[in-house]
């Protein structure tokens, strides 16, 4: 008797055992869809749909927590599928996009041969991107704040704010701006918060998709399309002349002036990419561009973590020159980079042999086609470090070489 009440035990442990699966096995179908609503159907009867979606962006809120140094909270994440409807997804991000505007002023020779300065306002997008006790970071495309006299962010609930260029990374058309907490009021504060960052590696075409921007200068707007490639090959020439090619995400959904530096969103509202260009021909329409969040990630970063270096410890070079751009290279079928006019005597370049004629191509490993790009670079390096410094020589045919190059301090 006793043998046969514990077999019967037993047998209703398996049977509980089973039920369980069973139970695990119809939630998940619940969730992802995978079966009819004929299978399991008095299970999914029993199931509240409400009660899982509630536990399932529960989770997904734990995993997305961070601890921040700053004041803000970050943007929530969306567990929808699709973006038939995006207002939820809207809600959630817009406090951490930005409009960028900045003042410029260019010169040009009037009529009687004067020449004048004329003041030029240009407009963009940019995403709260990250923050510490004394700043909000926002970043956005570096042709957005180039050349920029003043800059001003507008944020979501419509107050302006002065803001200064962190750094930029011309090559990847990427620039991080920053503003003074100090500088914006409480209830502002309040309102504005960290973008949740998505991963662009896992992308796949087809995949639906958000941008939210300044289009047009008229104020943040929403629009939507799917992941057309997730690793197309793009050329473009920046406003110095100098042509670009960037690995970047295509979509179809609408880009339009002014939605340069604003956010590609997935379908759980997390930035994969920011906005940088669109391809641009009368025979071609649906054809936006991103740089993937994940590969921007390293370079804003990496400019927000640079620290400017003292004018005591400010470093020199040591050369005067002319920017060669892709334009002028193409042209005159010489390197892109900058035409060395004059070597400074005892400076970093002299000591390195570095002759006017030269070509300086590469500076600190990155691509330079500009005495500015130059000058941008040594704000952070002070003086005593060592960079690689590219050369085409123009007394070998202007053949490249890499030098190392110790840099000298500017103010001995």
């Amino acid at each position: 008797m006793e043998e046969e009440m514990e077999e019967e035990k037993m047998q209703n442990g398996k049977n509980k055992s089973f039920l369980i699966k069973l139970l695990k096995v119809a939630c998940i179908a619940v969730v992802f869809g995978l079966v009819s609503g004929v299978v399991f159907s008095g299970v999914i009867r029993s199931a509240s749909i409400d009660s899982i979606k509630a536990a399932s962006a529960e989770i997904i809120e734990e995993n997305n927590d961070e601890d921040t140094t700053g004041p803000l909270d970050s943007t929530s994440v969306s567990t929808a599928t699709t973006v038939s409807d995006v207002s939820d997804i809207v809600d959630n991000v817009m406090p951490s996009i930005v409009a960028v505007s900045n003042v410029s002023y260019v010169d040009y020779i009037s009529f009687f041969g004067q020449v004048q300065r004329k003041e030029s306002e240009a407009v963009g997008s940019g995403i709260i991107i990250n923050q510490d006790e004394e700043y909000i970071y926002i970043v956005t495309n570096n042709h957005v704040v180039e050349g920029a006299e003043t800059i001003t962010i507008t944020f979501c609930d419509d107050q302006a704010v002065p803001a200064t260029v962190k750094g930029t990374d011309s090559s990847a058309d990427l620039a991080v701006v920053a503003v003074k907490c100090s500088d914006i009021n409480e209830d502002t504060l309040n309102n504005i918060k960290v973008a949740s960052i998505g991963d662009s590696t896992t992308l796949k075409t087809g995949e639906s998709a958000v941008v939210i921007g300044n289009a047009l200068g008229y104020g943040q707007s929403v629009t939507t399309g799917v992941i057309s490639a997730t690793s197309r090959e793009v050329r473009f020439q920046n406003d110095a002349g100098n042509v670009m090619t960037n690995t970047l995400i295509q979509t179809d959904a609408a880009v339009n002036p002014g939605n340069s530096g604003g956010a590609l969103l997935n379908s759980n509202g997390q930035v994969i990419g920011i906005v940088s260009a669109k391809f641009s021909d009368t025979a071609v329409e649906g054809m936006g561009y991103a740089i993937p969040i994940s590969t921007a990630q390293t370079i804003i970063d990496e400019i927000i973590n640079r620290q400017l270096v003292s004018d005591e410890d400010a470093s020199y070079f040591g050369i005067s020159g002319v920017d060669i751009n892709e334009t002028m290279s193409s042209n005159y079928d010489i390197c892109a980079g900058v035409y060395v006019l004059k070597v400074s005597n005892g400076s970093a370049a002299d000591k390195a042999n570095i002759k006017p004629d030269d070509i300086v191509t590469k500076f600190n490993g990155k691509t330079v086609t500009s005495m500015e790009e130059i000058t941008e670079i040594l704000r952070y390096l002070p003086a005593g470090t060592k960079v690689s410094v590219t050369v085409a020589k123009a007394s070998d045919n202007y053949k490249e070489k890499e030098l190392e190059v110790t840099l000298t301090n500017r103010n001995k």
